[in-house]
């Protein structure tokens, strides 16, 4: 096999792999806070306590994968197309 072609099945195993990932899994953990819901804090003594809670899932714990996201914006481009 070619390097081209085994790049090229490579591409496309990992392309699937993430697409059913999206399909199953629609949700992730948030980047920001880890899934925790908020920001960690430490005090004067080190340790870590909860903060404020985090901006970018507002406390949900979850984000929409990205890749989940151009498919919701793809069906309702159709959809809204075919009315």
């Amino acid at each position: 096999m070619t390097p081209v072609l085994l790049a090229i099945a490579c591409l496309t195993a990992v392309t699937l792999g993430y697409g059913f990932l999206c399909a199953v899994s629609p949700f992730g953990d948030c980047r920001r806070c880890r899934g925790f819901g908020y920001r960690l804090t430490t005090d004067r003594r080190g340790r870590t306590r909860p903060g404020r809670l985090c901006r970018r899932c507002r406390g949900d714990r979850k984000r929409i994968r990205f890749g989940r996201h151009l498919y919701n914006v793809a069906a309702r481009l159709h959809r809204d197309g075919t009315r």
